[in-house]
């Protein structure tokens, strides 16, 4: 996982035009935002083009990113909104495919299973601290929360995987 310094030395690169520190900020945070990703869209696929969508915003958007506040951040956001976009786009054309109908062809059962048994917060809540690395008290931050709410909300999504994954292994 890049670090909170590394990217924000690498987004400033980045606004300046510089291709190189675009490919070493795509390469450090791709697997992290399709993981994201994935756990909001219905298929392997269309979580690989939210990746590539947030990375040419990324591109096209880096002279806003402040310099000093978090690239992680700002990046993950980036991806948030372009799933969000793409959802409501489905919607309003009648699209009605869910996470839960994915194919068999491509899986990742432990985000299957965060999918299956979290909500939307407590799915990126456990995001940003297991694979971002992000520490509870900037996870609050991000979110406008308590402290004390992001903890418990980590916490509780903790038990729910536990419990679902014991159930779906049939234990």
């Amino acid at each position: 996982v890049m670090d909170k310094r590394e990217c924000d030395a690498l987004a400033q690169k980045v606004a300046l035009g510089d291709g190189a520190a675009f490919e070493k900020l795509y390469d450090g945070m791709k697997r992290g935002v399709f993981a994201f990703a994935y756990t909001y869209m219905p298929n392997f696929a269309d979580a690989e083009d939210v990746v590539q969508e947030t990375f040419l915003a990324v591109k096209r958007k880096a002279y806003t990113y402040q310099a000093g506040t978090d690239a992680r951040a700002w990046v993950f956001q980036i991806a948030k909104n372009k799933c969000l976009d793409e959802l409501r786009r489905r919607k309003s054309r009648g699209e009605t495919e869910t996470v839960q109908e994915r194919g068999e062809e491509l899986r990742f059962p432990m985000l299957d299973e965060m999918t299956a048994c979290l909500d939307e917060s407590e799915r990126e809540i456990v995001l940003l601290h297991a694979v971002w690395a992000y520490k509870h008290k900037e996870i609050a931050q991000m979110q406008k929360l308590p402290l004390g709410t992001v903890t418990w909300k980590y916490k509780r999504a903790i038990e729910k995987l536990k419990k679902y994954h014991k159930e779906s292994a049939g234990e």
